[in-house]
């Protein structure tokens, strides 16, 4: 873990912030499944080994930083909006409510949430954007990962329960192996609508 990448939270820390907690979300760009937002208060200055952007870390890493957080943590919460959600807040919406329900689901209430990217319209509790947050603060780092491993874990649970779609393999997102599926298997409960209609245009016509 980079010594630097308590640099932000040392800096509210100076600022008599005492409780600061690093929210970030994962899927808003799949074509099917939940948003997920994690919520993360550290320990002051605790060092957890490999602890980085979840996008920088393999799998296997990720999962073993996921324990050690969860470990070490003062408090965390994941959690989510789902497609209906989706579909009637549109994705930024749902996932600022994503957001907001892990901050309320910490144990203890964060003076201030650091805010991974430019978006925060509609976060209810005090806040600040972190544009590229999850590579510069330790907090939205190990937010990231959290949220991270526990959508890939759920869109693993939709695969067995969607079998054919390679939920597993894509996490819902784009690719062409996913519209392949979509082809043959149709559109299942847990695609977002609204996400496939230039798709389904295209195949109406």
């Amino acid at each position: 873990m980079k010594p630097e990448l308590w640099d932000i939270e040392n800096a509210l820390f100076a600022e008599d912030f005492h409780v600061v907690a690093g929210v970030d979300e994962v899927g808003r760009g799949p074509l099917a499944g939940d948003v997920y937002a994690a919520a993360v208060i550290l320990p002051r200055g605790t060092v957890i080994t490999g602890l980085d952007d979840s996008k920088k870390l393999t799998p296997k890493r990720r999962e073993a930083v996921f324990n050690e957080i969860t470990t070490t943590a003062v408090s965390y919460c994941v959690a989510s909006a789902d497609v209906a959600e989706i579909e009637e807040l549109n994705i930024l919406g749902a996932t600022m409510l994503a957001m907001n329900r892990a901050i309320s689901g910490l144990a203890v209430t964060p003076e201030i949430s650091l805010i991974d990217g430019n978006a925060n319209k509609g976060i209810l509790y005090p806040n600040r954007c972190i544009v590229g947050g999850d590579a510069k603060s330790a907090s939205i780092a190990a937010a990231s990962i959290l949220a991270k491993v526990t959508r890939d874990r759920y869109m693993q649970a939709l695969a067995l329960e969607y079998p054919g779609y390679g939920f597993e393999q894509h996490m819902g997102y784009g690719t062409k192996a996913h519209y392949a599926a979509l082809d043959v298997l149709g559109v299942s409960p847990v695609h977002r609508p609204k996400y496939l209609r230039k798709y389904l245009n295209g195949r109406h016509k």
